[in-house]
């Protein structure tokens, strides 16, 4: 059984090959990445790394042949995100890849009739799906680490700033999500086609509450405009556009498109998840 990974560089893909190590034979593990200068640790340590782009459509046919299983994390190129993903898929196909899981966002199908973000996910199921390739699609609700600059610039300033005051989301850790994936591509036969993976659903308010618990800091959670949020980054050198995501990030929380309530997460792992501040003290841990 042989099994690839793509994104093999990123965060979320790092933690799943920590977690299949631990049960899969590094020679049966294959990573795809792109920049051939990250090759040469993964190779080192026994796995078979192939060299590829999702533009680039032979690079995909021929890192895919002899697979059984891939997980295909989706591109954080949001420019031609449904042309790459079609080419994966595509070349999966030819290659007679038998299974996907599939790395998408919560509700994908419904969210993407009012999220641009979850429009690429929903085309990107539906290829999967009419691929006629065995898959289960791992809704991702929302990373912990997407907050870091909301939180670094909390420390920083004493004041939680965020516009989200409504929705709610599902905030887990990668790693969480990582050993998720990993159990589902090793055993996918035990788990749904779709799986909803979302921690319990709580308000921004709520994730500035955690951060003072987490850092035992007095900080002021401050309901803000979109000026004051954006200029928590600008105001130190972040450029308007990197502010702009961020901000996003908020739009799409304050929609209530991430407020999911699912059991799903908890029964793959098979256990709870990290209660938040405690995932916050983690996190910053980390990051130091």
């Amino acid at each position: 059984m042989n099994y690839l990974i793509t994104g093999a560089t990123g965060g979320l893909a790092q933690h799943v090959l920590e977690q299949l190590t631990d049960v899969v034979p590094n020679a049966s593990i294959h990573l795809l990445v792109h920049n051939a200068a990250k090759a040469e640790a993964f190779k080192a340590a026994g796995y078979t790394v192939h060299v590829g782009d999702y533009l680039d459509y032979d690079t995909l046919t021929d890192a895919f042949t002899g697979i059984d299983r891939l997980l295909f994390i989706s591109s954080s190129v949001i420019e031609n995100r449904q042309t790459q993903h079609q080419n994966v898929v595509r070349a999966a196909k030819e290659a007679g890849v038998s299974y996907i899981a599939y790395t998408s966002f919560a509700n994908a199908a419904e969210a993407a009739k009012s999220n641009q973000l979850a429009k690429d996910h929903a085309f990107t199921e539906q290829a999967i799906s009419q691929s006629g390739i065995a898959h289960t699609f791992l809704r991702n609700n929302w990373y912990l680490e997407n907050e870091l600059p909301v939180i670094n610039a909390a420390i920083a300033s004493g004041n939680f700033i965020y516009t989200a005051d409504k929705g709610k989301t599902g905030w887990a850790l990668k790693r969480e999500y990582a050993e998720a994936a990993a159990k589902v591509l090793v055993d996918p036969t035990s788990y749904k086609d779709v799986l909803e993976l979302s921690g319990r659903p709580l308000t921004y308010a709520q994730l500035g509450q955690a951060l003072k618990e987490a850092t035992a800091k007095d900080l002021a959670l401050v309901h803000g405009t979109e000026e004051a949020f954006m200029a928590q980054f600008t105001d130190n050198g972040l450029p308007q556009s990197v502010a702009a995501l961020f901000l996003s990030f908020q739009q799409a929380i304050d929609s209530d498109v991430l407020n999911q309530t699912n059991s799903d997460f908890e029964t793959v792992l098979g256990k709870e998840l990290t209660p938040l501040a405690q995932a916050i003290q983690e996190l910053l841990a980390t990051e130091g």
